[in-house]
């Protein structure tokens, strides 16, 4: 009795895959995902994860996305962890949940940490929907490939993977799309790839970034083959980000907070800063009670205090501005302390100086007071280069102590200048009573 066509067919499939896997994986490729998930279907699982595991991740997702439960675990099951996670965070919430449901908790747990990279790492910041092609491969078949896959994702360089699926090379785009046909894409390889740990921080990927000059990158597991990609202008988009929030907790907000937070979750994590900066409002305050004697007998201090305070308050808030974006950009590190702050002591200085002369000339033009714009004078230059230098010190000093540089840097700033200012002031007023 002759066999069922289906069943010749099958088995035909089945011999081809298990022999030339590689071509197999080009074959499910240049299918639909629906038309792959079918393929893999008929197969058994040995020999549909073979074909699978050569399969650009790109494509492997949407033909992931196409499978069923029980058809996709096994194949989940049967890659490298590293591989497994980046193509799980690929998938939609939905997608996901739908898979773990079918699988034990602990099984569960495992699948779900493969999706875990620490914050701030390359793996974070990845975009796990990448293509990876063959060097024998033509630029014609690579380019129909690239046609193949699911629109909205964006190739500048395509990724040459070696029979492992290591990393072996990168071939711009346009180099591509330029070359002869029947061009074998290793003859359009520059030199060796350029690539990161997916476990790389973010310094050491804007370093790697800036030494080879790309516009984007691959990311890799341990074993070498890729598993992402990040490109400049999404990485800077996401230091962009964390900027803002810097901005926003530096004034003790919480980086959380949005517009239109409720009014409950606003007081909540305001209000406990608030709370430090009455404090530290009235250790500034007992400074002043200090020379409580001296700025009755000299009224002018009153008024001119402010205006100190003021000065020495601006100038920290400038240093601190720029060493906190030095520290986020990665242009700066901790051992760079010492030069920051010799930088901001002599600009504060010096800016000090500047401002000095037109306050001295203001202050002597209303008060006639020679002693007055000798005090004024000094305390603004000392003010203003300590405020310097305690606006470079208070986020390095943070980051010293495993804290965020940025979290309410503008309180502990406030307070430092105020005391400072005030102290320098009305010290100096005390010094030189007899002059005024």
């Amino acid at each position: 009795m002759p066999t069922p066509e289906p069943t010749i067919e099958r088995l035909l499939t089945e011999d081809f895959f298990a022999r030339h896997p590689d071509e197999a994986a080009d074959q499910l490729e240049l299918s639909t995902p629906a038309e792959a998930a079918e393929i893999l279907a008929q197969l058994s699982p040995r020999i549909a994860s073979a074909a699978f595991r050569r399969v650009a991740p790109a494509k492997a997702v949407d033909i992931l996305g196409e499978s069923d439960r029980e058809q996709a675990l096994p194949l989940l099951r049967d890659l490298d962890p590293p591989q497994a996670g980046a193509l799980l965070s690929s998938l939609s919430e939905q997608q996901r949940q739908e898979l773990l449901a079918g699988v034990a908790p602990a099984e569960a747990r495992q699948l779900r940490s493969l999706m875990d990279y620490p914050a701030d790492s390359a793996g974070r910041l990845m975009d796990p929907r990448i293509a990876v092609f063959r060097p024998g491969m033509t630029a014609e078949a690579a380019l129909e490939r690239l046609r193949s896959l699911r629109q909205g994702r964006r190739f500048s360089d395509l990724l040459l993977v070696d029979e492992e699926g290591r990393l072996s090379g990168t071939v711009p785009l346009h180099e591509v799309v330029l070359a002869e046909p029947d061009s074998l894409l290793t003859a359009l390889v520059a030199g060796p790839p350029a690539a990161v740990s997916a476990f790389a921080t973010r310094e050491e990927v804007v370093t790697t970034l800036e030494s080879h000059q790309l516009a984007n990158i691959p990311v890799i597991d341990y074993d070498a083959k890729p598993v992402g990609s990040i490109r400049l202008a999404e990485l800077v988009s996401a230091v962009e980000t964390e900027l803002s929030a810097d901005l926003v907790s530096i004034t003790g907000a919480s980086k959380d907070e949005r517009a239109l937070s409720p009014v409950g979750f606003a007081v909540r994590k305001r209000l406990p800063w608030l709370q430090i900066n009455l404090l530290t409002a009235f250790v500034a305050a007992s400074v002043v009670g200090l020379f409580e004697d001296t700025i009755a007998q000299f009224t002018a201090l009153a008024v001119l205090l402010p205006v100190v305070a003021g000065q020495s308050g601006n100038t920290g808030a400038q240093a601190l501005a720029v060493v906190l974006r030095g520290l986020a950009l990665r242009e700066i590190t901790l051992r760079h302390w010492p030069r920051i702050v010799t930088k901001e002591f002599s600009t504060g200085l010096v800016n000090g100086l500047g401002v000095a002369l037109v306050t001295c000339a203001g202050v002597y033009v209303w008060s006639g007071s020679t002693g007055l714009v000798l005090v004024i004078g000094i305390a603004m230059v000392l003010s203003m280069a300590i405020a310097g230098v305690a606006g470079a010190l208070i986020p390095v000093v943070l980051s010293m102590l495993g804290q965020d540089p940025a979290q309410s840097s503008s309180i502990v700033l406030t307070t430092v200048t105020d005391v400072f200012g005030f102290f320098s002031f009305l010290g100096l007023a005390a010094v030189f009573s007899a002059l005024l």
